[in-house]
């Protein structure tokens, strides 16, 4: 892989950034390279994921150490026949295993559609279609009436429902954040705990995205310290932001802006695959 620490940064920016603003990072990792005139590898990528998902884990350091806590405390409550009630008083505890609920979607439909799915990364065509849907579906959910469910409210049927949107994110130009978050809006979430729901169940995805690819990452080490520090950095730090954002743009603003961005992408890349190119 040839690539220079400024194209380093500007990678690791686009996945911090799209990783959890509603664009579809997959997209725009996909597109970016192309435009950029760099091939990646699995091994670059998957160090990127690690950056967002320390991002995300630091962001919501304190939510992530309750739920654990919390976790672990109601595994106790199964052999003492009170889960069912810690669950409804303890709202970490009821929070994580709507986390855990909400991965299985997700992780189920990676495996058996694997193949599929990764067919879709080389079809610039798909992605440009992937992200007019995506701009549909944040367009059509900010016509709804807003919802007040906190997580009490959340039942494991809800956290089902926003666990095959983020499977069905994992085809490119789906945006991951766009689709679950949408998703709880549909089904009547406070906008807030949307977005929070929505980055919390990304750390077990891009958890289990990384383990999957970790043989790519240990094998993909021709990488110069100074590009693999540059790329992680930056998709750090840019992570951080676009979910410090995103928590505070979400409270007063709609999503729609998104929704545009994802049109105008995705046109621009089907004039320039069938026009252009």
């Amino acid at each position: 892989m040839d690539i220079n620490i400024i194209q380093a940064i500007i990678l690791g920016m686009v996945q911090g950034l799209t990783e959890f603003l509603p664009v579809s990072s997959s997209a725009h990792l996909v597109l970016v390279p192309e435009l950029l005139g760099v091939k990646s590898t699995l091994a670059f990528d998957t160090l990127l994921h690690l950056g967002t998902l320390i991002a995300v884990v630091y962001y919501f350091w304190n939510d992530v150490v309750n739920m654990i806590r919390a976790f672990v405390s109601s595994l106790m409550d199964l052999f003492q026949r009170k889960f069912r009630s810690g669950l409804e008083e303890d709202p970490f505890k009821r929070l994580s295993w709507l986390v855990i609920m909400g991965t299985i979607p997700a992780g189920l439909m990676g495996v058996l559609f694997k193949d599929f799915f990764e067919g879709l990364f080389s079809s610039p065509p798909a992605v440009a279609v992937f992200l007019l849907i995506t701009g549909f579906i944040l367009w059509g959910v900010e016509r709804l009436p807003r919802g007040n469910k906190d997580v009490e409210d959340i039942s494991f049927k809800n956290s089902l429902m926003v666990g095959i949107a983020q499977g069905c994110a994992i085809a490119p130009g789906i945006s991951r954040s766009g689709a679950t978050i949408a998703t709880g809006l549909y089904l009547g979430f406070d906008r807030e705990i949307a977005a929070r729901f929505s980055f919390l169940l990304s750390i077990p995805a891009i958890l289990g995205a990384a383990l999957v690819q970790v043989t790519d990452l240990t094998a993909g080490f021709d990488l110069s310290t100074s590009v693999f520090v540059a790329g992680l950095l930056s998709s750090i730090i840019f992570g951080y932001l676009a979910i410090r954002f995103l928590m505070g743009y979400i409270k007063k603003h709609k999503l729609t802006i998104f929704a545009y961005y994802c049109w105008i992408v995705g046109v621009v890349v089907l004039l320039w695959v069938f026009l252009i190119n």
